[in-house]
């Protein structure tokens, strides 16, 4: 099998292809995930909450971000592999770059940071440097203190617009992908419309690009409170493997995430 790259992803997205993704923090569970067809994977820093057992992704670093890819890397060697950069882990550029670094000689393909617009000269430096960026605006976890906790963004049409601008302007900074997380259906809608880039959506209904799940939430092996979005595969099939299957079908038909998964 050849390695997925992010052409292939913008092949999808011209041909109106869903494509399913999943995050990844192991060697097993990614090989499984790669064998069932997942081509895409990230090594979030939700791994905080689902793995360290913290309530919120703060405490993640760096060094956890890169020991985890390294293992993801050697399950699925053809995967596009993203990794999150973590809380205050590119607050200026030195730091940025050094840390960025870090999560591609782990292994990592491509890394992720939440925030706007002000991120542009960010995204843009890292792009010159030969390190590919994926965005993440809507929810953004590291933010949750700024948010007053996990809330839908986008819901009035200042906010809606706000997202809108601040998509196009990390695109043109040089995005290669977008992650959208808990934002109205409409908004998401908006969005993957304006950009040329996929746009992967959590909670944001069925309309965007791609869909991505934390593996905990798709299985149903999360503790404690249990998110909108949230589908658990697992309890449908009894089996890991044919769990993996269904929730890729079910993204690639359109079927999910539904009505009940999304917000208006």
């Amino acid at each position: 099998m050849k390695p997925t790259t992010i052409s292939h992803l913008r092949q999808a997205k011209a041909s109106g292809k869903k494509f399913a993704t999943l995050t990844a923090y192991d060697f097993s569970f990614a090989r499984l995930f790669a064998d069932e067809g997942i081509q895409v994977l990230l090594v979030g820093d939700s791994l905080g909450m689902t793995v360290q057992g913290h309530d919120s992704t703060l405490p993640v670093t760096v060094s956890d971000i890169a020991y985890h890819t390294a293992a993801v890397r050697r399950g699925a060697p053809q995967a596009l592999l993203l990794a999150d950069l973590p809380f205050m882990s590119y607050a200026t550029p030195q730091q940025t770059f050094d840390n960025a670094a870090q999560l591609m000689r782990a292994g990592a393909n491509m890394v992720k940071l939440e925030g706007g617009s002000w991120l542009a000269e960010t995204v843009q430096m890292l792009t010159e440097r030969a390190v590919p960026v994926c965005g993440h605006l809507g929810l953004t976890p590291q933010s949750v203190n700024i948010f007053g906790g996990y809330k839908v963004q986008g819901r009035d049409e200042a906010g809606a617009e706000q997202l809108l601008a601040d998509a196009l302007a990390l695109e043109a900074a040089g995005a290669q992908l977008m992650v959208l997380e808990c934002v109205p259906v409409s908004v998401a809608q908006r969005i993957t419309d304006a950009l040329t880039i996929p746009v992967i959506g959590i909670g944001a209904g069925n309309v965007t690009d791609g869909q991505i799940l934390v593996m905990h939430d798709a299985l149903g092996v999360t503790g404690g409170h249990i998110p909108k979005f949230a589908k658990n595969f697992l309890a449908e099939t009894g089996d890991v493997r044919a769990a993996i299957r269904h929730y890729i079908a079910e993204v690639e038909a359109g079927t999910y995430p539904a009505a009940e998964h999304s917000f208006q």
